[in-house]
């Protein structure tokens, strides 16, 4: 409750300060409208004018009889003889004016001279005009830089504001790394255990993963098993605009920490502002301070300061190498993608709020999905009570899961898009392709749905099941996946005589896969196990003049071989590829059951 008090505090200060600017901005607008109507006010001639040259006519016909000149402005008061109104002459010079009008009283000319000091408020409005654009802009930066301040503090969690509810229960297929991380709690808990044996307590913790492995979610849980304050903050928040600044709230942030030690604090996307230094000006100087002050913090705890500084990034190769030495972040753990048994957890724990049908079957969700991420499980069983929600069901059906899954991972169905004849027999031949070489290839998974449905930006799919955590993928295996990706493809020509762009994301895929097998995998028989990937022009230049054109050759051949493979396959299994084809142009899509019984006729 204090928690969403303190966020509406600073919702309302910084409204406040919006207001403020904006005002400010107001008043500016005015202030320069102002100064414009004041000049043309002063300069600006009206019909009660005199000319200056007329003015110095009538001076030398002896027609003046008075001028009345104030201090500071340009405009003089002149009264002619013989003329009951006084006009008014505007002055470009008045020195040279007045000497004017002396010497034409010294040759005998009667002219009355008056010269009189401006009042204060005759140049009040003058002055303020002039100084008060300076007054809003000093204003106006000042405003900015108290923006910029209000994140300073980070964010702090509990229900009194110190402290998170989230414990390692709540944190499902990561029990190794759960585990590892039960010493941090322990020595937060009981830091005097340890520093009687003489250790040294671990600064920090750096967690990196792919998005949505949960590392973020431990860092909570780690402090709630604690039952100490946690302190969280963006990497992207230390960032500022104004040199100095980054640094700053990283000085900030760790003062606070140091008056609830012990505590933890978090820094998410650490990346942001721990990529490696450069020797370059502007942002990157400001990184590089921002960076450098963490540092110092870090190297800065006493070992009385109960603080550890958990911190979280997708590229950990970006970091700085003096982030990582041991003293600062002295632990670092891989969070990785859920195996079998995390993504049934994690799907348990997810669907705990949610009305499942009986014939929803969490482990063959679980089975189904190798390779998720627990924040992907989570968007698929929303998706899914979503879409039991709009199909009227009262629970959750397997059904619903399934169609969940396709729409994460292919897109949303378009039933109404309409498609002529010409491309639904191109597209029907294009995945019978795909499935009629997977069916073939040994080391390929097996074909779960067929379709020619349009869904996202497919105009078909083929879905494989993924029922097998992979670690490792052989060179056979990746062989087969070009020959399965450009099966659509020689499908076309063979049946069609033709090719179309359906295939442009299939090439794409198989044209990483060559290139990676031969420039990061080393699985070239001609150019042997190297790395090639990221070198640089001079390093390339070691291993031969030519290397550019064979890496290119090697990754050539890779692809006319799979695309060869294809074609014989579907060249034997002809019968085979019509019969799909047929029945897709039939009923639009195939689903394992049907896919397989058309292999096992006659």
């Amino acid at each position: 409750m204090n928690k969403d008090k303190n966020k509406d505090n600073e919702k309302e200060q910084k409204k406040k300060l919006w207001i403020a600017v904006i005002t400010l901005v107001i008043l500016l607008i005015i202030a320069i409208v102002g100064v414009v109507i004041y000049n043309q006010n002063n300069d600006e001639e009206d019909e009660n004018t005199l000319a200056y040259t007329e003015l110095i006519k009538e001076i030398s016909y002896e027609n003046v009889e008075k001028v009345e000149l104030t201090t500071g402005s340009r405009n003089a008061k002149v009264k002619l003889k013989n003329e009951d109104e006084e006009k008014t002459a505007i002055i470009p010079d008045s020195e040279a004016f007045i000497t004017l009008i002396q010497t034409e009283v010294a040759e005998g000319n009667e002219i009355e001279l008056i010269q009189k000091p401006q009042s204060f408020l005759a140049q009040l409005p003058g002055t303020i005009f002039s100084i008060l654009p300076t007054i809003i802009m000093v204003a106006l930066f000042i405003m900015i830089f108290k923006m910029q301040g209000l994140g300073e503090k980070g964010k702090v969690y509990d229900e009194t504001e110190r402290k998170t509810k989230v414990r390692f229960d709540d944190v499902a297929g990561l029990e190794e790394e759960k585990n590892e991380l039960i010493e941090i709690v322990d020595f937060l808990k009981r830091p005097e255990k340890y520093t009687r044996m003489g250790a040294r307590v671990p600064k920090g913790v750096l967690l990196y993963g792919k998005p949505g492995t949960g590392k973020t979610l431990i860092a909570k849980a780690i402090a709630g098993e604690a039952d100490v304050p946690f302190i969280s903050m963006s990497g992207s928040e230390f960032i500022e605009m104004f040199a100095g600044l980054g640094a700053s709230r990283v000085r900030k942030l760790f003062e606070k920490a140091r008056k609830l030690a012990p505590c933890i604090v978090f820094i998410d996307e650490i990346d942001a502002i721990g990529s490696r230094r450069t020797s370059n000006s502007g942002a990157e100087t400001e990184n590089n301070q921002t960076l450098n002050q963490l540092l110092v913090e870090m190297d800065g705890f006493s070992s009385e300061e109960t603080i550890i500084v958990l911190a979280a990034t997708n590229r950990p190769e970006m970091l700085d190498k003096a982030l990582l030495r041991p003293g600062r972040f002295d632990r670092q753990i891989t969070i990785p993608n859920p195996d079998l048994n995390g993504r049934l957890d994690i799907l348990k724990i997810h669907s705990k709020d949610k009305k499942l049908s009986d014939d929803v079957n969490l482990e063959s969700i679980a089975e189904d999905t190798a390779g998720f991420t627990g924040a992907e499980l989570e968007n698929i069983l929303n998706e899914a009570a979503i879409v039991a929600t709009k199909n009227k069901h009262e629970e959750i059906e397997n059904d619903d899961i399934e169609e969940a899954v396709k729409k994460v991972t292919v897109g949303l169905e378009k039933k109404g898009r309409v498609i002529s004849d010409k491309d639904k027999r191109l597209t029907a031949y294009h995945e019978a392709g795909h499935a009629v070489v997977s069916r073939y290839l040994p080391t390929q998974t097996n074909v779960k749905e067929v379709s020619i449905i349009p869904r996202g930006v497919a105009g078909g799919y083929t879905m494989y099941k993924t029922n097998e955590d992979k670690y490792y993928i052989s060179k056979t295996e990746m062989q087969e996946k070009l020959i399965a990706l450009l099966g659509g493809r020689a499908a076309e020509r063979l049946v069609l005589d033709d090719i179309s762009t359906g295939a442009s994301n299939d090439i794409e895929v198989a044209t990483q896969i060559a290139r990676d097998m031969v420039t990061k995998y080393g699985m070239s028989d001609k150019l042997g196990p190297i790395d090639f990937q990221g070198k640089e022009p001079y390093e390339m230049q070691m291993f031969g003049e030519n290397i550019g054109d064979e890496i290119g050759e090697e990754v050539k051949t890779l692809i006319d071989t799979a695309y060869n493979d294809a074609i014989t396959l579907l060249k034997e299994h002809r019968d085979k590829l019509d019969r799909i084809a047929e029945v897709l142009l039939q009923k639009e899509k195939i689903n394992e059951q049907e896919f397989n019984q058309i292999f096992e006729e006659e």
